[in-house]
């Protein structure tokens, strides 16, 4: 068997086993910096991790960094310095539940700590986490500001990248639900950078350690998600962290986690996180990843920006002062918070009116033996509550 059979293996290992190390405490979303401080209190009694408290937020709120293994290459990972996109964060609570489970993956836990040094920050920006919001409490978004660093939490991130020299880094975001793989009705539940460092997108080597990578976590990820895998084009960003990241020497792979259906509070995405990242460290400890083909990183289809709807009704008959129109209707269910921000209520809202007949809907309706007559123009607009179209449609 080959190392990338190998790692294959490891894959579906993983995600057959996956309930033994899944962090049950945060199965939800809308998570606080509290909850996850319980977690990893608990590994200071363990003497594989060494916990650091890096420095504090704008409000005060601690930010970890978790150091596991001993090995000559480091990867820094770091999540949720967008606050409201906590998927990676639940990722790396089950990684470290996986690394604390013992007499299970025992070759694999071994290359993986001997040969890497792992450096984690979950929750850079816990302020923005506690009011579920992407940026952190000054209102400045920390994945653009990566040249000023006119933050506290961007000051630490980049202190600890120069201090650790990382060799890899994983910058762990979520992205929108409405995008798909290409030009498919597949959602992109995960999506991949491997960011530029300048205009000209030079391809180094660095960056093509960071495609090779993603080449690998591809692969794996096919096995279990086929055709729902995007990429995001590689424009240099100035400010950018990931951009700057691969410009400091630190080779840096972005993963978004995107949708995957019926799954609102994106736990399948959080399992497809923990077995991509654990798998490119297997690749990363065993230099495995210098099997895979840079070039099949171009392979992987580009996330097209709002090609979904949560509900597309395609074909309506639109009737006002006895004419018909007919057009499709796109419907986005946005979340309403809660007012501590641990919950949400759904709401339907109309996105888009017209010609998306390009476009596709996690749930499709026809509409064609429909018929829907304007009496408040008001009603019928984007941005409008959507509900009442279900509740006026006449056969």
């Amino acid at each position: 068997m080959s190392k990338s059979e190998k790692i294959e293996l490891f894959a579906k290992q993983l995600n057959e086993n996956y309930q033994l190390f899944n962090e049950k405490s945060i199965a939800k979303r809308r998570f606080k910096h509290k909850d996850i401080e319980l977690i990893i209190n608990k590994l200071h009694n363990n003497n594989l991790f060494i916990v650091n408290v890096i420095g504090k937020s704008i409000q005060e709120r601690n930010i970890y960094s978790i150091k596991i293994g001993t090995g000559k290459t480091k990867v820094l990972l770091w999540s949720q310095m967008h606050g409201n996109e906590p998927t990676a964060t639940q990722a790396i609570m089950d990684i470290f539940n996986f690394f604390s489970q013992k007499s299970t993956f025992e070759k694999e836990k071994k290359s993986i700590l001997e040969n890497l040094t792992l450096f984690f920050v979950p929750m850079l920006n816990p302020d923005g986490t506690e009011v579920f919001k992407r940026r952190n409490f000054l209102d400045i978004d920390l994945n653009r500001d990566a040249l000023r660093l006119s933050t506290i939490e961007t000051q630490i991130l980049k202190n600890l990248r120069d201090e650790i020299k990382a060799d890899y880094g994983f910058n762990l975001h979520d992205q929108e639900i409405y995008y798909s793989a290409g030009n498919t009705k597949h959602p992109a539940t995960i999506s991949f950078l491997a960011p530029a460092f300048n205009l000209e997108k030079t391809i180094d080597e660095g960056r093509k350690k960071s495609m090779r990578t993603i080449v690998l976590m591809n692969r794996i990820l096919q096995n279990f998600i086929p055709n729902q895998i995007g990429k995001y084009k590689d424009d240099f960003m100035p400010n950018a962290f990931g951009d700057n990241m691969q410009k400091w020497g630190t080779d840096t792979i972005l993963i978004e986690s995107g949708a995957y259906e019926n799954d609102r509070e994106k736990q399948k995405v959080r399992k497809f996180n923990f077995i991509a990242i654990l798998s490119a460290f297997l690749g990363i400890s065993e230099n495995t990843i210098q099997n895979f083909d840079f070039e099949d990183y171009f392979k992987i289809p580009d996330n097209k920006k709002d090609n979904l709807f949560d509900i597309l009704i395609r074909n309506l008959k639109l009737k006002k002062n006895g004419i018909y129109y007919k057009v499709d209707i796109g419907i986005k269910t946005i979340e309403i918070e809660n007012r501590d921000f641990t919950d949400f209520e759904l709401k339907n809202t109309i996105s888009e009116i017209g010609d998306l007949s390009q476009n596709f809907g996690y749930k499709e309706v026809d509409g064609n033996e429909f018929v829907f007559e304007i009496e408040n123009e008001n009603k019928f607009l984007i941005g409008a509550d959507a509900d009442f179209i279900f509740q006026n449609l006449i056969r």
